[in-house]
């Protein structure tokens, strides 16, 4: 095997080397795991989407996924030390467009705003 640049650059001692760009916070990416995990299991918000299985909807077209992905990462407050301070808001908001998307007689309180909506 013909070593790279990057081999020498980051020799592989033991696991992987690190990463050369700063990192979201292991508390940030613990909680987009998580969400993540919950989204593709069908549990995310037990009680607000208690009965709507969503998966088959937001699988079938990725701005979907893409939309709910964004309001999760947009809403999710990373404090000082790098800690999230409101993951369960964040997902509780992702969910109320999943719902809405699903049911047309559930009215989001309070209404999404612009910000919640962007992409990078």
């Amino acid at each position: 095997m013909t070593a790279t640049p990057q081999d020498a650059e980051f020799p592989l001692e033991v696991g992987f080397p690190p990463a050369p760009w700063p990192q979201l916070p292991q508390d940030a990416r613990h909680s987009i795991r998580m969400f993540a995990f919950f989204l593709g299991n069908g549990t995310v918000d037990n009680t607000l989407l208690d009965g709507f299985d969503y998966r088959p909807q937001i699988m079938r077209f990725g701005s979907d996924l893409e939309r709910i992905f964004a309001i999760f990462t947009n809403v999710l407050e990373v404090g000082p030390s790098g800690d999230i301070l409101n993951a369960d808001q964040a997902t509780h908001r992702a969910a109320q467009w999943i719902r809405s998307s699903l049911d047309p007689t559930y009215i989001v309180e309070p209404p999404f705003e612009d910000w919640e909506y962007e992409l990078p």
